[in-house]
């Protein structure tokens, strides 16, 4: 498990639950799950486009990624949310298709981005990876509060003159930086349940901010973690243990804010 095959792996896997973890707790409070499940998916689509004239597909990946989230932002100021992403979504996924049709041979490159290759990561992979999470933390850092205010507080971001419009395309740049440096390793399909499963998980337990980012950040690393152990022991697909065990953390952070809730509650609200 720990050999020096593995490193990589464990590499890997720990930068993209780094920037996960605390991306996710975003886009759970902002209500962006809906978001980071379409960036990624339609991300694919420039991979596919890079590999066809023969270019970097890190590169086609990551202009999709934010083509895509930026048009999600801008076009949701004037219509619903859920349908502008929607459309971008399969717009993409259209050009995906086309872009793969187009191509002679079927590229392993554009498998690899949809279901993760979390277990054969090349040093080459790595650098690049670090590079990309360390400028998405940054900018999470550096927009910090103002990000959080126009997420739980819109119109008091108004009034100290935050203007959440920007906030958001501001967001849409973190998720689509994210999703460059994750989905190479665990793939579009992965690291949507990464962005939305521990954060969740760790915004039912705690409510203040840094606390719960630092809780979503601690469970996407078990998640992770976990999953790349369990995958290595028992020859099972790692993307089946990220989800099985999100959900599962989810499903126990349910029950254990109930529980809490119950034992608070005043004796005349039982």
């Amino acid at each position: 498990m720990f050999a020096s095959f593995m490193i990589n792996t464990w590499t890997a896997g720990t930068i993209v639950a780094v920037v996960a973890g605390v991306v996710g707790f975003f886009v759970v409070i902002r209500g962006s799950s809906f978001m980071a499940h379409a960036v990624p998916h339609g991300a694919f689509a420039g991979a596919a486009g890079a590999i066809l004239i023969g270019a970097d597909p890190l590169v086609g990946l990551g202009v999709f990624a934010a083509a895509g989230a930026l048009t999600i932002s801008v076009l949701s100021r004037r219509a619903r949310t859920d349908v502008i992403t929607a459309l971008t979504l399969v717009v993409m996924l259209a050009l995906g298709a086309l872009f793969l049709s187009r191509s002679s041979q079927y590229s392993g490159e554009v498998f690899a981005l949809l279901f993760g290759q979390v277990l054969g990561v090349s040093t080459d992979e790595i650098a690049p990876m670090l590079v990309l999470g360390v400028v998405c933390l940054t900018a999470v850092a550096v927009c910090y509060r103002p990000l959080l205010l126009s997420s739980v507080l819109p119109d008091m971001a108004r009034a100290r003159r935050v203007d959440p419009q920007i906030l958001g395309i501001v967001f849409a740049l973190i998720v689509a930086c994210a999703t460059t440096t994750s989905v190479p390793v665990v793939g579009a399909l992965l690291m949507f349940a990464l962005l939305v499963g521990p954060p969740a998980a760790a915004r039912l337990l705690v409510k203040r901010a840094p606390l719960a980012i630092l809780v979503s950040l601690l469970l996407t690393l078990a998640t992770v973690w976990s999953s790349i152990a369990l995958a290595y022991l028992s020859d099972w697909p790692v993307g089946f243990f990220v989800t099985a065990v999100g959900a599962a953390l989810y499903l126990a952070s349910r029950v254990t804010a109930g529980i809490l809730r119950r034992r608070q509650a005043p004796a005349h609200d039982r």
